[in-house]
């Protein structure tokens, strides 16, 4: 971000922040002060516990009111364009966003792929590739990756 947009700031190693927690926790916004994260069975805990009382809440009426036929779909509030006032097009939307959704993990997946064979985040690798389209991609590295495994 710095080279492209004046930004001071590195571009975050994002495929390994996970795994801060196993050495000495994690700390929010850099403040230990805050929510400090020391172990993954707590943390997991206390979303089950938390995101099943949301849920029961919002089954049981919540805020929104009754939940209807659909426990699944929330509707109301959260269709203000009345989209799925059709059940037709409804169906074909929910399809459209399953389909949508495994589209993303599917790309994701690509993300974590390139993070894992070049080391480097996707700013970087685009901005490589960028620089030099011809010597960047990726032919040219499954070469290199060829030439490196020959060597064994």
């Amino acid at each position: 971000l710095n080279k492209y947009a004046g930004f001071n700031i590195a571009e975050p190693i994002w495929f390994k922040s996970g795994a801060q927690i196993f050495n000495g926790g994690i700390d929010y916004l850099g403040s230990s002060s805050l929510v400090h994260a020391q172990s993954i069975v707590a943390i997991l805990a206390f979303e089950i516990v938390a995101m099943g009382a949301i849920e029961a809440y919002r089954v049981a009426g919540g805020p929104l009111g009754s939940v209807g036929a659909d426990p699944v779909y929330p509707g109301g509030a959260f269709d203000p364009m009345g989209m799925a006032s059709d059940p037709d097009a409804f169906a074909e939307l929910k399809v459209k966003e399953i389909k949508n959704g495994r589209l993303a993990m599917f790309s994701f997946l690509g993300y974590y792929m390139q993070a894992f064979a070049t080391g480097k985040g996707p700013v970087e690798n685009w901005a490589a590739h960028i620089a030099d389209p011809a010597g960047q991609n990726i032919i040219t590295f499954h070469d290199s990756m060829l030439a490196n495994m020959a060597m064994f």
